[in-house]
């Protein structure tokens, strides 16, 4: 078993792989891939994204990051549409309950529509590798396998990296170690423990 400086150093030769950006190895499809930590590791996983990401967009490489913090996202969706302040007081009237069922309409996560995946999108280019960041932040409203299934169907071109505070075996995303998402079958461990 590898301690998370281990697993971190292993993620910047992982993703320069040629196999990594064709999808070699994974049926020929594009990769989905979650990298799962302990959540006391946050800061310093933080961190070492920032390192990643400067090594990739300041080499000479033909590969960029783009991070997507999906906290961030939602703040910018909710304050765009005007609804960020309105949120914030229909949270001190009607409790936490009610904003969650707001800000999910809001955001349309289970429609076609989903302003999440159209904001992602919209961004990313055929040289990007997506990193999803802010999991822990944005739940209970984004759940990742709800983001996960939605991205895979409009973004099947660039691998995509989610980082998990929590556990992933394969099959179940398990966010802080305690709380059971739904199933995700379709993403691979970044980096084994």
């Amino acid at each position: 078993m590898s301690n998370i400086r281990e697993r971190l150093d292993q993620i910047l030769p992982k993703i320069k792989e040629d196999s990594f950006i064709e999808g070699r190895g994974l049926g020929n499809e594009i990769g989905y891939y979650v990298f799962d930590y302990e959540p006391k590791d946050e800061l310093l996983l933080r961190e070492h994204i920032k390192f990643v990401k400067d090594k990739i967009n300041n080499g000479n490489l033909k590969i960029k990051i783009i991070e997507f913090d999906l906290y961030q996202i939602m703040l910018n969706i909710l304050k765009d549409k005007g609804y960020l302040e309105k949120t914030i007081k229909m949270e001190k009237r009607g409790g936490s309950d009610r904003v969650l069922k707001g800000t999910k309409r809001t955001l349309r996560l289970l429609d076609d529509n989903n302003l999440l995946v159209k904001y992602i999108t919209k961004k990313v280019k055929d040289n990007h590798i997506v990193f999803l960041t802010g999991v822990g932040k944005a739940w209970p409203i984004i759940r990742s396998h709800t983001v996960l299934n939605n991205l895979h169907a409009a973004l099947d071109e660039v691998p995509v990296v989610m980082f998990f505070p929590g556990l992933y075996d394969g099959a179940t995303l398990k966010l802080f170690g305690e709380f059971k998402d739904d199933n995700y079958y379709r993403a691979f461990r970044l980096v084994e423990k």
